[in-house]
């Protein structure tokens, strides 16, 4: 997993790094300028570096040095004088190697422009000077953040620039990947500079961190994991079944669903068996995860509630989420996930989907919440886990119910509850990237498709 770190502990970081200051900022700038050289910069292109008082200045001067070095016509257009040792070293060297510095003024024209201002240090009042530069048609290459971009929680209070390309230091920070951080900083490179370390307050899932197991040589359809999905009330019985392919397609043995109209799964789904809710009851010792909520109407969810305090292991999704559904699957000692958005998460709260309150729920209910979102967010009470993998593609009716039934089959297959459903959240997103390069993603389209990653 890739750490990701506050602002302010990364600064923690930088003031107790014993090494080499302006050796450290040599490899800051000198990234950069490789940032702006992807970005489409060579020989005569006109770059801009917009550099403020600070090391994030200090940064930007380094880059121009290299981009002067390089062959490139680059200006630099300063804020304020530089006010820090480090920028102030890297600025005369700037000089020294002829790029020319001059007064931040009118917005010049410029096939790349470098924001080394403020690194996210100033979030509002910002000068008209800086915002007018916002307005550049030009890709912008961020050193740090974005000016403008809250770096703890990603927020833009006023105006920021969007870049192409942020290169930050050491580890990604909260606000690149919260908020709206991850529409403003394009994408985000981590250099290292030799200053590491630090206390991660959430991590990024990887591809290592979402396993899938192997079904075992003598396994039979009942050992290879069984799941019963619930829900499918009259109108909206199609989120039931593509919960239920879902879990199929990713790997279950065996799935059935429990439904109030039988006949009909059996029409549009033969090869899903089907149960009436009350008959699922009775049945629930022959599963090992069950999945309540998915097309599951209020009228219905009182006769559900029963049969979740008869479950050991129990997904939440959808229709199911309502405090009196959970409290019923409390009633069982059952280990649970739920799926909620942000607003499903307050209708079973009664507070926002901040990182912290779905963290103390997670705690407090002793649970695993996945907060479904860009990023989608993991945790059972220790630092949340983003999965990045998935994008607006995924943003279709039903796509959730494919997600509820993944983590279903994983961990009938034998995964543990938080493993799951990251794992399943990681190759659902995946799944929808790879499908929206070249259709529509819909979710039975998708709930077909997460086969090819079921292994």
């Amino acid at each position: 997993m890739r750490p990701v770190l506050t602002a302010e502990e990364y600064r923690r970081v930088e003031k107790a790094h014993a090494g080499n200051l302006i050796e450290a900022m040599d490899r800051a700038g000198y990234a950069v300028a490789l940032a702006v050289v992807r970005a489409g910069a060579g020989y005569g292109s006109r770059i801009v570096v917009l550099a403020g008082h600070g090391n994030n200045g200090g940064d930007g001067y380094v880059a121009a040095r290299y981009l002067r070095l390089r062959g490139v016509h680059v200006v630099v257009h300063a804020f304020a004088p530089p006010s820090t040792p480090l920028a102030v070293d890297a600025s005369q060297k700037a000089r020294a190697a002829g790029v020319p510095v001059v007064e931040l003024g009118e917005p010049a024209p410029a096939d790349v422009v470098v924001d080394a201002l403020f690194g996210g240090g100033a979030r509002r009042g910002l000068p008209g000077g800086v915002l007018a530069w916002m307005e550049t048609d030009a890709p912008v290459v961020a050193v740090d953040f974005p000016t403008g971009v809250d770096p703890d929680t990603g927020k833009v209070a006023e105006r920021a620039f969007v870049a192409t390309e942020t290169v930050t230091f050491g580890s990604v920070k909260t606000g690149h990947v919260q908020g709206v951080g991850l529409d403003y900083c394009g994408l985000v490179t981590v250099v290292d500079i030799g200053i590491s370390g630090g206390q991660p307050s959430m991590y990024i899932a990887e591809e290592q961190d979402a396993p899938r197991p192997a079904r075992a040589r003598r396994a039979h359809k009942w050992s290879a994991g069984a799941v019963l999905v619930v829900g499918g009330s009259p109108g909206l019985v199609g989120a039931a079944i593509l919960a239920g392919r879902a879990a199929l397609n990713f790997g279950a043995g065996t799935v059935y669903l429990a439904v109030p109209e039988v006949d009909l799964v059996q029409r549009i789904a033969p090869e899903i068996p089907a149960y009436t809710l009350d008959r699922a009851e009775s049945e629930i010792d022959r599963f090992d995860v069950v999945v309540a909520g998915p097309g599951l109407g209020e009228d219905d969810a009182a006769t559900v509630r029963p049969l979740l305090a008869k479950a050991d292991s129990i997904v939440l999704d959808a229709g199911a989420l309502t405090p009196a559904t959970l409290a019923a699957a409390r009633e069982g000692d059952a280990d649970i996930v739920i799926t909620p958005h942000d607003a499903e998460f307050k209708r079973v709260t009664g507070v926002g989907a901040g990182s912290f309150a779905i963290r103390s729920f997670a705690t407090h209910e002793q649970l695993t919440v996945l907060r479904k979102g860009n990023p989608t967010m993991i945790t059972d009470g220790g630092p949340p886990v983003l999965v990045t993998t998935g994008g607006p593609e995924l943003a279709t009716i039903g796509t959730g119910d494919v997600l509820s039934g993944m983590i279903a089959a994983l961990w009938a297959r034998g995964l543990g509850p938080t493993e799951a459903a990251l794992s399943a959240a990681y190759w659902h997103g995946v799944s929808g990237a790879e499908l929206g390069e070249s259709e529509t993603v819909t979710a039975d389209v998708l709930a077909d498709y997460i086969s090819v990653h079921a292994w």
